[in-house]
């Protein structure tokens, strides 16, 4: 606090104001007088005296003489004045306001307030006092004011330094749990604000040498926005670097001073700023920006505190600074990190893609089958799905295959997969016009470019192509085409995975004609298998004939042999043996030829409509005399209302006898055997059971070998042709038919299913 520098030894002016105190003067003052006299004079307090015109107004009549030395003013050059005539206008509204009070109220009145002096801050404790006249009318006010300027700033700066502590800790906090600088920033302008009661907070950054943004702003004065406004200081052109790792202040208490250059003065008023205090915020050795506060409405007397806060401040904000761009340097690192993690891991993606689709191809070239087909696969329908794998896989706008001409003049596209209309397919290529793609490519290279595709077209077109040789030990075959529809080119995982299916095509292409050729070796042999099953069908006809003369002779001996011959008792016995083997071997030949006939792309069999439930049973009965000779039980279930089946009932016939005859012959005594008909949700079937007898796994499949008996204990093993299971099977597939066993619990079941299409409905007949 600046005071009058008056000495307070000078020794007042000896001077009678009575007039001040009473409103006239005297011309001998009452001991009473004297001593308010004697009081006013050398008071230590600060005495003022107001008028309080007729109009309400009001002007100062005189101050004591401890005012003046206070206030640097003489009362003379007060007297008459009003607070607008002393004061700034801001200053002047406050004692209007308490002056106005004294007057409404009638009363004395104390307060305390705040009042520039020639651009100096005090602080008064005001005491004021009205007097009347003889109508009771106040017509003057007596204050009486004691500076307590040192006590108001020694509390401002108690509570500057504890809200500073605040702000400081505030910050550093903050810097440990935020990276956003400009959310610091803001925080930091507004505490310090509040802080130091001013009336704007600016953090400018400097981005040239004379020029910058403000890039945070705390203010009274929201209409009046600077945050984001860049603009030039005309004196910030090295005024703050004077010298590396010096902190560089400016302090301006008015910019109406005299030290203030013009310059500055016009800047800062543009900006309506009376007091301004700058501090340099420096990173390391360089300078970063500014801290500045401002009052704008009047001067202001900058304490060193003040000063002090805001160069601790600036460095905890040069700390921020530093960390928060370690931070975002460190969030970078991470960010590249997990950018090249993301790398990675699509990387590996992609290779799992790959792999997966070089695998998908090889098993194709090795399977040789499609997934919705049954039949072998051509060299076509193999490199149509590496076309469409790939154009899938890489979005390719075409991926098309040529290949060459045996003697290489040119190349013939053989398959394209396009997501537009096909472009390439059936598209020959002749190599001598295309020296300078097809060279590197004939010399197993890949042929790399990104074209303009030629035409007028609204938009500029550009496609990138690729080519990869398909060829192996045995010489070249062709080249895989890739084209994209944009301007990327391929890289060196594509191309190895491109490369990598040019060669599986390449296997693909000879498999694929080595199929071909086998093919048509399988076509000749089974040709001269057709050939030699004829071949047997005509032999058993052959062989049919010699075996019908021997019985036919045995018959015409045993004719001539009348009862009462004396022959000896050997010949009926020959007779009967020569019958037996002849019958057998017919039987043998019959059913070879049966066997042979079904094999051999038989005849579609004659169908006609039965009914099972009429059909069935004459023909189980006809076992009755076995079974019970054999003491067997034999049972029939027949399921009630069964459609009619439409089958060939000589070979339906066989096949039930045969299967009743095979069981019996292996049921053993006191066991059963059941026959059953029913219909199953999609077939009808005839189940032929016994009881007593399990067949182990590896036995039922070899049931229906030709001369496959189930025990070598069999005492039927020689009855029979052997040929009799066999048949049944190929008859059951001749009917189409189907014939499963199942062998468990003491229980051997033959199960045939019929399918659907051999059922009638009720009242169809063939």
């Amino acid at each position: 606090m600046n005071t009058n520098p008056v000495d307070s030894t000078i020794k007042l002016k000896e001077q009678a104001h009575q007039h001040i105190l009473f409103g006239t003067e005297v011309d001998e003052p009452s001991s009473g007088e004297q001593l308010l006299l004697s009081m006013y004079n050398s008071m230590q307090t600060s005495i003022f005296v107001v008028d309080v015109l007729e109009d309400g107004d009001f002007q100062y009549v005189a101050l004591n003489p401890t005012h003046e030395r206070w206030l640097g003013i003489k009362s003379e050059e007060l007297r008459g004045k009003k607070p607008e005539e002393i004061l700034t206008a801001v200053d002047a509204v406050k004692v209007r306001q308490h002056y106005n009070d004294c007057v409404r109220f009638g009363k004395t009145i104390s307060y305390e307030q705040c009042l520039q002096f020639q651009g100096v801050t005090t602080w008064w404790n005001t005491t004021l006092t009205p007097l009347r006249d003889g109508n009771s009318r106040i017509y003057r006010l007596i204050g009486t004011s004691s500076n307590i300027t040192a006590t108001k700033q020694l509390v401002q700066a108690r509570e500057i330094q504890a809200q500073g502590a605040g702000i400081l800790a505030a910050i550093a906090q903050k810097i440990q749990e935020s990276l956003d600088l400009d959310r610091i920033l803001d925080q930091i302008a507004q505490d310090l604000r509040q802080c130091l009661n001013c009336d704007r907070i600016l953090i400018y950054k400097i981005k040239s040498e004379n020029n910058g943004t403000v890039v945070a702003e705390s203010t009274v004065f929201p209409d009046i926005p600077l945050l984001g406004k860049s603009f030039r200081d005309p004196c910030l052109n090295g005024k703050y670097h004077q010298s590396q790792g010096r902190c560089c202040l400016e302090i301006i208490e008015d910019i109406y001073a005299a030290r203030v250059k013009s310059c500055q003065r016009e800047f800062l008023a543009s900006m309506q700023v009376r007091a301004n205090l700058v501090v340099p915020v420096n990173l390391h050795k360089d300078l970063w920006g500014l801290l500045i506060a401002q009052y704008c409405d009047e001067p202001h007397q900058w304490q060193q505190i003040e000063v002090d806060l805001v160069k601790q401040i600036s460095t905890q904000l040069s700390v921020a600074i530093q960390q928060t761009k370690l931070q975002q340097q460190i969030k970078q690192l991470q960010t590249k990190l997990d950018s090249h993690k993301q790398e990675q891991k699509d990387q590996l993606h992609q290779s799992q893609k790959f792999q997966a689709l070089v695998l998908h191809i090889t098993e194709k070239i090795r399977d040789g089958l499609l997934p919705a087909e049954g039949e072998r696969c051509n060299e076509k329908q193999i490199l149509a799905t590496v076309t469409q794998e790939l154009a899938n896989l890489f979005q390719l706008e075409s991926c098309y295959i040529e290949l060459y001409h045996p003697d290489y003049t040119c190349a013939n596209v053989i398959h394209e997969y396009s997501t537009t209309k096909p472009t390439y397919k059936g598209l020959t290529k002749q190599i001598a016009d295309l020296s300078e793609i097809y060279q590197p490519l004939l010399q197993k290279q890949n042929f790399h470019t990104i074209e303009i595709v030629p035409g007028w077209h609204p938009q500029l077109l550009v496609i990138t192509q690729l080519a990869c040789p398909i060829f192996d030990g045995q010489g070249m075959l062709g080249n895989l085409w890739l084209v994209r529809p944009t301007q990327q080119m391929f890289d060196e995982a594509e191309i190895c995975l491109v490369k990598t299916l040019a060669n599986h095509c390449a296997i693909a292409i000879r498999q694929a004609r080595l199929d071909a050729t086998t093919q048509a070796r399988l076509q000749k042999l089974e040709q001269r298998e057709n050939l030699t099953n004829t071949f047997l069908k005509k032999l058993s006809q052959k062989l049919r004939i010699p075996i019908t003369s021997i019985s036919l002779a045995a018959q015409t001996l045993e004719s001539l042999l009348s009862p009462t011959s004396t022959l000896d008792e050997v010949v009926p016995q020959l007779l009967q043996i020569l019958h037996s083997e002849c019958g057998r071997e017919s039987e043998l030949i019959n059913d070879l030829l049966t066997l042979t006939y079904l094999q051999a792309q038989p005849e579609p069999p004659t169908l006609i409509s039965i009914d099972l439930q009429t059909w069935l049973p004459p023909i189980v009965e006809s076992f009755h005399d076995l079974t019970s000779c054999q003491r067997q039980e034999l049972n029939l279930i027949i399921e009630p209302g069964l459609p009619r089946l439409e089958t060939d009932i000589t070979e339906l016939e066989r096949i039930v006898t045969e299967l009743l005859t095979h069981t019996c012959k292996y049921t053993p005594a006191g066991e059963s055997i059941t026959v059953s008909a029913q219909l199953t949700a999609d077939a009808m079937q005839l189940s032929i059971s016994n009881s007593g007898l399990e067949i182990p796994h590896d036995v039922r499949s070899r049931i229906f070998e030709p001369f496959y008996h189930i025990s070598d204990k069999d005492p039927w093993k020689y009855s029979g042709t052997g040929l009799e299971m066999a048949l049944v099977k190929q008859m059951i597939k001749h009917l189409g038919g189907s014939i499963n066993v199942e062998s468990g619990n003491g229980q051997t079941t033959f199960m045939i299913k019929f399918p659907a299409s051999s059922i009638l409905s009720s009242g169809k007949f063939r």
